[in-house]
């Protein structure tokens, strides 16, 4: 009887895909999750965070979660830029965060949040695989008061623009790392993930502009990633400030 139990017991597991976790491994599994991941990027407000508030959420290895993000994320920084990598223990997932503050006024003007999950395999299924962006930057004056032939253009020209920034952000801190191959590796690599990305993106829309009138939509763009499968691309404008994101694979199926 105690064998037929457990052997039922076993199959329910197996079938159902539930695992066991010791206490430390419960930890690391909740902390590399992907809402703590993006943690820094939900709670730094653009415009509105200053220096004393943003950087103890982007420093998290100072915190509490040290032992576990100490080992984790990377810290990279120079005078106006901050910005956190890391790689979660079986390598699964590779993300960054990073805040750009006003050289003057010490407010955050620009973050980012990217991540990218290469799933799990189970008897040759794969799933869990997908690609996540979140960028929120306050424009420059130039970009704002810039004429345009059409709405639909000055969108297309808003994301370039992020889209450049964003590069110039990624090269200044990857060159200020305190452990620069490790740092510049993950970066680099997720970098030219977020790159490919929107500019693939906004070649689809220098070829139909049209597409540009659901940026700001609810649902965004459809857009296909040849590696991470299907997703669609946001881009919110409201004043000075311009919020873009992605989400490809299984991060576009959880929200």
């Amino acid at each position: 009887m105690v064998s037929l139990c457990f052997f039922f017991f076993f199959w329910a597991i197996l079938l159902g895909g539930c695992s066991v976790l010791f206490p430390e491994e419960e930890q690391e599994t909740r902390l590399f999750s992907r809402e703590e991941l993006s943690e820094p990027y939900d709670q730094i407000i653009l415009k509105t965070s200053l220096t004393i508030d943003a950087l103890p959420k982007i420093q998290r290895f100072q915190s509490d979660r040290g032992p576990l993000l100490g080992g984790a994320e990377v810290l990279s920084e120079n005078q106006s830029k901050v910005a956190t990598s890391g790689q979660s223990r079986d390598g699964r997932r590779t993300w960054f965060n990073i805040v750009v503050f006003h050289e003057f006024r010490l407010n955050v003007i620009r973050k980012y949040f990217f991540i990218v999950d290469e799933g799990r395999s189970s008897f040759g299924i794969q799933s869990g695989r997908g690609m996540r962006f979140d960028g929120q930057v306050v424009l420059d004056q130039e970009i704002r008061e810039k004429s345009y032939a059409s709405e639909n253009l000055r969108k297309i020209a808003i994301l370039g623009h992020v889209l450049e920034t964003l590069q110039e952000d990624i090269k200044e801190v990857g060159a200020n790392a305190d452990s620069p191959t490790q740092n510049n590796k993950m970066l680099g690599v997720c970098g030219m993930l977020v790159n490919q990305a929107l500019e693939l993106i906004v070649l689809k829309l220098d070829s139909s502009p049209v597409l540009a009138t659901k940026l700001g939509s609810i649902n965004g763009i459809d857009f296909d990633h040849i590696n991470f499968g299907e997703g669609n691309v946001r881009m919110d404008i409201q004043g000075d400030m311009a919020a873009v994101s992605f989400r490809f694979g299984d991060f576009n199926k959880v929200e």
